[in-house]
């Protein structure tokens, strides 16, 4: 596929596709301890991919809920949803909401506003169509594959604590992927 053209890619049909929350997932990994990796999940509640006739004319929001954060550790997770990190209580919802899709080297790339926290920063999703299906049940999907990196600083979460030889607990780098699939509505 060329780099100037905005052509949808073969499989990904217009209307409305729905995102699906139970074959969906958000994972995130950051450094800790300047050692080792810490994962975890955030569940996609809702989303939607809007496509259009083109790449110009396509769209993409969804919603995540901090609350469900899972990185397999109770004390950890409680610790992501309070005032320290996500302050799940006041800021209970996530969302992004594209601004421009367009190709890049053989893939796509969503340009977007990216809300966590309360804070609305622009991010770039690198992002791989994995083509669509019909299931079982007669839906047809779509899959996709996405990532990008973000700092937690810019989105105000900076809590953090000092290691005696050095460096930080939690690195500011976090690299968030998803793992989408979406339903063609009637």
């Amino acid at each position: 596929m060329s780099t100037t053209t905005t052509a949808l890619p073969a499989g990904l049909t217009t209307g409305t596709w729905a995102i699906d929350p139970s074959h969906t997932e958000a994972a995130f990994t950051v450094r800790h301890a300047g050692i080792s990796k810490v994962r975890g999940t955030v569940a996609v509640t809702e989303g939607q991919i809007a496509v259009g006739e083109d790449l110009a004319s396509t769209s993409v929001t969804a919603t995540l809920d901090p609350a469900t954060v899972s990185t397999g550790d109770a004390n950890r997770d409680g610790h992501l949803k309070s005032g320290d990190f996500f302050d799940v209580e006041k800021f209970g919802q996530w969302s992004f909401t594209s601004t421009q899709i367009r190709p890049e080297g053989g893939e796509y790339v969503i340009a977007g506003d990216l809300t966590i926290h309360g804070v609305t920063r622009p991010v770039e999703l690198a992002t791989e169509f994995n083509g669509s299906a019909v299931d079982p049940f007669g839906n047809t999907r779509a899959g996709f594959e996405a990532s990008v990196t973000i700092s937690r600083k810019d989105f105000d979460l900076t809590w953090n604590a000092a290691l005696e030889a050095g460096g930080v607990l939690v690195s500011d780098k976090v690299t968030i992927t998803l793992d989408v699939s979406a339903i063609k509505q009637a």
